[in-house]
């Protein structure tokens, strides 16, 4: 990260070199420990996994169109022994200074949520490594990840990421996302989530750590009486009433006249778990709550930079995700703190600095570096001399 703090004021220009270097040293924190007896160059295992995510494409691909790569299934040996837990450690590691970095200490709101990617393949080792989901392009299978984003108008930076099993509690996961963010530089003023995590394991694990929004799940006669009503207000809710996992906690009961949006009419009632937010009205824990859809914005940058892969180890299609992260942070950051013009009320950021930008300029510095093929032989034959020849008739 030090590059990046010499060009935190920069003097002179941005360079496209200037970023690669930038990514490069990024994905240097990627431990590869490679093929036992098997000598290779990191620095280039590196740079084809980085010019495979920011041009979208594989690792086949990158080393069939440049002269200075391994080959394909060489790199993907190297690749495949990188280990998984220390890799996540790493990568949450360098996420946690990339926050520190441009987010200062102020006390900053949490948005939690999972990351599918969808899969048609088999399991790698057991079936305990894919989830099921909305299906989408034939399959419900998918790789899924559970990523804590930063509501940050400027600056939404990824702040913790971890893989989620499908033979796990969703609790656990959130327990191990939870562990990276105890470690972050700032205090969570509050946490917003979906009804993924709408169990009471999660919610009980939340609000331990701050005042947490999300929204209920319709189901049971108990909850339909709860929004049996026409005007908002604060009420509470018994999860699991009656057991010894018996969980309490207030509930806001937010009602709006749909007003034809969508071809609808009449109330429209909504219900959210707002725990520990006494000092708020159930319309502003909904108008809060709404906030949280800027991270949709982030999922997709995220998806542009994801290097593709037909691969079944779910290691390297994590390594993919991580790098993915790792770049859209990247940008972030110098695009505020490098090219963003100080003013009274925030800097104004450059509307011409597009993720799809950041990436280019990245693409065209590995394409010198990797020495990327800008030629392809003939056929020799060329077009029949007879194709040429007009009808004299």
């Amino acid at each position: 990260m030090g590059v990046v703090k010499c060009l935190y004021h920069p003097d002179t220009v941005l360079t496209a070199s200037d970023l690669e270097i930038l990514a490069e040293g990024l994905l240097a924190e990627i431990p590869i420990p490679g093929v036992e007896g098997c000598g290779f160059d990191s620095g280039i295992i590196r740079r084809t996994l980085l010019q495979a995510a920011v041009d979208q494409t594989s690792i086949k691909a990158v080393t069939e169109n440049t002269r200075g790569t391994y080959s394909d299934d060489y790199t993907l040996a190297q690749l495949h022994t990188i280990p998984p837990e220390e890799l996540e450690a790493v990568v949450n590691r360098l996420l946690r200074d990339q926050a520190t970095m441009i987010l200062g200490p102020l006390p900053r709101i949490i948005c939690l949520d999972f990351v599918d990617i969808h899969y048609h393949g088999c399991p790698h080792r057991s079936p305990g490594e894919l989830c099921h989901t909305t299906p989408r392009d034939g399959t419900s299978q998918c790789h899924r990840y559970l990523a804590g984003f930063v509501l940050c108008r400027a600056k939404p930076l990824v702040i913790a990421v971890t893989a989620v099993r499908g033979d796990e509690p969703t609790s656990d996961a959130v327990e191990r996302l939870l562990d990276h963010v105890a470690a972050l530089p700032f205090d969570v003023a509050g946490l917003l989530c979906d009804r993924g995590f709408y169990t009471g394991a999660c919610i009980q694990r939340l609000r331990e750590i701050a005042p947490v929004v999300l929204p209920v799940i319709r189901r049971g006669q108990r909850m339909a009486e709860k929004l049996e009503t026409s005007i908002s207000h604060w009420t509470e809710y018994a999860m699991y009433e009656g057991s010894e996992r018996e969980l309490r906690f207030p509930l806001a009961v937010c009602v709006s006249y749909q007003q034809g949006k969508r071809g609808k009419h009449g109330l429209l009632v909504r219900a959210y778990t707002a725990c520990d937010r006494p000092d708020r009205t159930p319309k502003d824990v909904e108008a809060l709550y709404q906030k949280r859809s800027a991270i949709e914005t982030a999922f997709r940058t995220m998806r542009e930079a994801r290097a593709r892969t037909t691969t079944t180890d779910p290691v390297v299609r994590l390594v993919f995700v991580l790098v993915s992260f790792l770049l859209r942070n990247l940008w972030l950051i110098v695009r505020w703190g490098v090219l963003a013009t100080p003013r009274r009320g925030g800097r104004a950021l450059p509307v011409w600095f597009r993720f799809e930008v950041f990436r280019e300029w990245i693409d065209h510095a590995l394409d010198e570096m990797l020495h990327r093929k800008w030629e392809a032989p003939t056929n020799g034959v060329g077009v029949p001399a007879t194709y040429g020849q007009l009808d004299a008739g």
